[in-house]
């Protein structure tokens, strides 16, 4: 994923309220959300490339969700980022005692924020500085740098989300994902990629010829423990190839 907003209501009827993009090459391969035909348990996306994931929950309601870090300059990992959430998903350490694991090897992998949680508690992690935090009550976001960085497209991407919350509907999510404004130059972070990379993506949906958003995910967890995942997939420029509604 390359933005993630979302409610974390911990007392609430409805725990958790998430919108988040994936922005990847077109040409990367993909299977949408749906059940793994090993590890039917887990409702996910599937990177064809490298075997991992970048959202999903599983049957025992377990969650994850994960972004790169934007940064031209940090070492290639040596292990694919996808399988910090499909480990997560496929297998059954703690939260505690899986991001323990996570924080002890973070140096393996590209730079990465990840998300793990269920219904009762959420956790966050950031290689840069590989401290798990378990979040309290609140509107969070993150994308391609640390939790919470004031990027143009994340605080528009959360104010939505926050207006949203009295009565949150997929439709009014999707919609807030699907926003193509990029940012005024004058406010573009400096992520060392130059000014027409930095305004390609300095919008909450991407769309050109070779990358962009290519699924947007709403996910709804409630306190009884059921589910509702909602993904929409793209392909270039932005042209819009399905709708998978998935209810657990």
């Amino acid at each position: 994923m390359c933005l993630i907003v979302f409610a974390w209501r911990p007392t609430h009827a409805q725990p958790l309220v998430l919108a988040a993009n994936r922005d990847e090459f077109y040409a990367r391969p993909t299977l949408p959300l749906g059940r793994w035909e090993e590890a039917p348990q887990v409702c996910a996306g599937r990177d064809l490339e490298a075997g991992g994931t970048w959202l999903g929950v599983n049957e025992n309601g377990r969650f994850a969700a994960l972004t790169n870090i934007r940064d031209p300059g940090q070492p290639e990992g040596r292990r694919s980022r996808g399988e910090l959430v499909a480990h997560f998903l496929t297998g059954s350490l703690s939260i505690d005692d899986y991001l323990r694991e996570v924080a002890a090897r973070a140096s393996e992998y590209g730079g990465f924020n990840l998300l793990v949680g269920n219904r009762d508690q959420l956790h966050f992690l950031n290689a840069a500085n590989p401290t798990p935090l378990r979040l309290q009550a609140g509107i969070y976001g993150v994308s391609n740098a640390g939790l919470d960085t004031p990027w143009p497209k994340l605080v528009k991407a959360k104010a939505q989300l926050s207006a949203h919350l009295d009565d949150p509907q997929p439709d009014a999510l999707l919609q807030l994902l699907a926003d193509p404004q990029p940012a005024p130059d004058a406010e573009l972070p400096n992520t060392g990629v130059g000014l027409a990379t930095e305004k390609l993506l300095s919008s909450v949906f991407i769309a050109s010829p070779n990358y962009g958003t290519r699924a947007s995910t709403v996910l709804f967890v409630n306190a009884d423990g059921s589910r509702r995942l909602i993904e929409r997939s793209f392909g270039p420029y932005g042209g819009r190839l399905g709708e998978i509604d998935l209810q657990l």
